[in-house]
């Protein structure tokens, strides 16, 4: 199948949109045109797991951390990133990546750790802002429930657990056409005034596109009026890391020992106990020590996450217990949910996991 389907899908699920500034998500090499029989499956991207995306006929791999993070100027196979670029391209390999816009997706890197220790109640703890937009446009009476239900198939109106969310205003709309127009309603050159629906509903920015294209193909008129707004709401469904609830509370140690077991982590670096019982779990997978606050105030018992400094151990000041798990370890699960969501939608197309342990990080 095309790479340029599977991108579409993956891309529909964790938007590039959602990627932080300094992320480099998508297609890194390859063209998207291109026929692939099969999809190899992976965590990080390096030369190894290139021979073994050769090795197994697989023309793209699905991966999550990209293999390019700041800019290149040179490729002369100097360090690990140039070398496998090169191999990468000189054997057709496609590299698609899903990083930080797969830790902010819903049902992404943050549920699937929520779903491997069973917790409950989920919620994300830093939603993000300046990602939803409303839609304001005026239709005729007898059109507007065939225009409302385009624009809501095309994926705006949905709100947590509802969809098909709108407002709708009875008024009169008027307009004149000139000599080369085609009106809808009225004559050229008449001054025409017209019962209108305002019909107003908000949709996440990556949508925008399909949703202007159902409202101008579902709408009468030659001319389709319409306004968009950037909003500052909180779009709740989506962002970084989730907070759950445990299906009994635990003592700390009994909590820390099921990380070690779940995650297969050789060690969990952790702040002094409190003594207190474990029920909520605030976590990120990957750098999470950006949200300590948000998992604070999120009042939750402990926060699992990656890679806290020395220094940031302190700012948990009794109030949670930070478990550091281990960067790999807390984004390991992530190719279950590439592979499953590429068995599902394309069941004929072969999906491999990586057999290649890529994490950089030992313990003696």
């Amino acid at each position: 199948m095309k790479i340029s389907e599977i991108i579409k899908y993956l891309d529909s699920i964790a938007p590039p949109a959602l990627q932080e500034s300094y992320d480099n998500a998508g297609l890194v090499t390859g063209n998207p045109d291109w026929n692939v029989v099969a999809a190899l499956i992976a965590i990080d991207v390096t030369e190894k797991v290139v021979e073994e995306a050769v090795e197994k006929n697989t023309g793209l791999i699905v991966a999550h951390h990209p293999v390019i993070f700041s800019g290149i100027k040179k490729i002369t196979g100097d360090n690990h990133v140039e070398r496998t670029l090169i191999k990468a391209i000189k054997n057709d390999i496609a590299i698609y990546t899903a990083h930080t816009n797969m830790d902010a997706a819903a049902g992404g890197v943050n549920a699937k750790i929520c779903e491997k220790l069973q917790l409950g109640e989920t919620s994300v703890l830093q939603p993000v802002t300046g990602k939803l937009k409303k839609l304001v446009t005026f239709i005729p009476l007898e059109d507007a429930d065939r225009v409302r239900e385009a624009v809501f198939n095309a994926g705006a109106g949905s709100t947590g657990n509802y969809d098909y969310c709108g407002y709708s205003l009875e008024g009169t709309g008027s307009f004149r056409g000139n000599d080369s127009s085609n009106p809808y309603k009225g004559e050229k050159g008449k001054l025409h005034f017209e019962n209108e629906i305002r019909f107003e509903t908000v949709f996440p920015s990556w949508m925008e596109k399909s949703i202007i294209n159902a409202l101008l193909n579902s709408h009468p008129y030659e001319e389709v009026a319409y306004d968009i707004y950037t909003l500052d709401n909180q779009l709740n469904t989506v962002g970084l890391g989730m907070t759950g609830i445990l299906p009994e509370p635990r003592t700390e140690t009994e909590f820390l020992e099921i990380l070690k077991q779940t995650f297969n982590s050789k060690c969990i670096k952790h702040t002094s106990l409190i003594n207190k019982p474990v029920k909520k779990v605030a976590v990120c997978g990957g750098s999470g020590a950006g949200l300590l606050s948000k998992a604070i105030a999120s009042r939750a018992d402990i926060f699992v996450t990656a890679d806290f400094k020395y220094h940031q151990f302190f700012d948990a000041e009794g109030k949670i217990l930070i478990a550091d798990i281990g960067h790999y370890e807390s984004e390991q699960f992530t190719k279950e949910i590439f592979y499953d969501l590429l068995t599902k939608k394309f069941p004929k197309f072969a999906v491999r996991f990586s057999e290649v342990n890529s994490n950089p990080v030992f313990y003696f």
